[in-house]
């Protein structure tokens, strides 16, 4: 194009950036383990092509079958071998774990040893996986154990233990043990590759049992129908929460107590001793919660019967190790409660309640035995774990900032 001189050329963009504005329409990137389809255990799979059969080019647009940019490997016969979004579990992974459940000590030990074959969830065709744990129905968040991430493989191996304390014979009959394995990533949300549920009444007082599982894909988690205020710290619900809601007498799990209760003939009175607390619910934005205890011995007519632990700071499993005393005659105590609540320390505002138990002749299951034994047996120093429940007693919701 020529003009003349002084006047201003004009060039549109084509010419001046010289490319084609339209090359086409542009096509997904395929991944890497999309050269490298998964092959079936079968021998049609096996024959369908040889490792020295690969394609002489394999450029991410010259790669055809639009099945295949699923990640599934599509036979001449049109049958799916080994797709991820098959019903084949195997194509997750399989993981090998250990269960002890130590009556005794009321804890259950899981001992999780490697998984093999699992999916691959990066660009590299590996995955950095870790294994999740969660007691359920509960408080997930609070009692969530996690092991170490392995980098760059699909045949991790951790042979790490994790444990649960205050685990009773109750939580074996009714709880379910959520094991699931996830890959970690850096830039983004970790990724969910499989779970395991184990119901816990498979398990044998002291007793180890080997388990190696196929992972299966997410059961879907329904958010609940209502939220109130004492659901807060909670992450996760399931469909026997809502049930237990429901349900007569059952009540959000909260976390777990261990106490000790003793009548000393020689003192008069009773000690009660405030050993630990273990997967409280988390009612702070952290994550965590920053608990105290505190215990009232009901009817408490002249309002002297309150004991309060110190403040544990960010913590769910605080250690408290202190001990109060009622002195009362052991016939006037057996008519008596004692109410023993847990709270998360809040500076300029209401404390919130984590959960609570009561003990006495009016309780039930293990809380109404460990009252019962200690009146029957004085001077004798009796530890018991106990489930904290989303109950607020009446008399305690009157002294929320204590």
């Amino acid at each position: 194009m020529r003009g003349r001189r002084g006047d201003r050329m004009t060039i549109n963009i084509q010419e001046h950036m010289a490319i084609n504005v339209c090359p086409g329409p542009i096509r997904p990137i395929r991944q890497i383990s999309d050269y490298f389809p998964r092959r079936g255990p079968g021998p049609e799979a096996a024959g369908s092509r040889g490792c020295g059969d690969a394609p002489a080019h394999l450029t991410p647009l010259a790669l055809a079958p639009p099945a295949a940019l699923l990640g599934a490997t599509t036979p001449d016969d049109g049958t799916e071998v080994d797709s991820y979004d098959s019903d084949d579990t195997t194509a997750l992974g399989t993981l090998e774990f250990d269960l002890l459940y130590d009556q005794a000590s009321c804890t259950l030990h899981c001992r999780i040893l490697r998984a093999k074959g699992l999916k691959p969830m990066d660009f590299n065709g590996l995955a950095d996986p870790y294994v999740k744990l969660h007691l359920l129905p509960g408080a997930c968040k609070a009692n969530k154990l996690k092991t170490k991430t392995q980098r760059n493989t699909l045949n991790p191996v951790w042979n790490e233990e994790l444990t649960y304390s205050g685990i009773t014979d109750d939580d074996i009959t009714h709880k379910v043990l959520r094991i699931s394995v996830c890959d970690e990533d850096k830039l983004s949300h970790n990724e969910f590759i499989g779970e395991i549920r184990v119901p816990l009444r498979r398990l044998k007082p002291s007793q180890k049992k080997h388990f190696n599982i196929c992972l299966e894909r997410q059961v879907p988690l329904p958010s609940p129908s209502s939220m109130s205020a004492a659901l807060r710290g909670i992450s996760c619900y399931l469909k026997e929460l809502e049930q237990a809601e429901q349900g007569p007498g059952l009540l959000e799990e909260r976390g777990r107590i261990l106490l000790s209760l003793s009548y000393s003939s020689r003192r008069h009175g009773l000690l009660v001793g405030i050993v630990r607390c273990a997967h409280l619910a988390a009612m702070d934005v952290n994550g965590y919660s920053d608990p105290y205890v505190k215990t009232y011995l009901r009817p408490d007519v002249d309002k002297k019967s309150k004991h309060k632990t110190c403040v544990k700071k960010k913590t769910l499993n605080p250690e408290f190790n202190e001990e109060f005393f009622y002195e009362m005659e052991l016939s006037t105590l057996a008519t008596k409660t004692l109410e023993v609540t847990v709270w998360d320390y809040d500076i300029g505002k209401s404390n919130d309640f984590i959960g609570g138990v009561s003990l006495g002749p009016g309780a039930r299951g293990e809380a109404q035995k460990h009252w019962s034994d200690c009146l029957h047996q004085p001077d004798t120093a009796l530890e018991r774990w106990h489930t904290l429940t989303s109950e607020l007693p009446p008399a305690a919701g009157a002294f929320p900032l204590a």
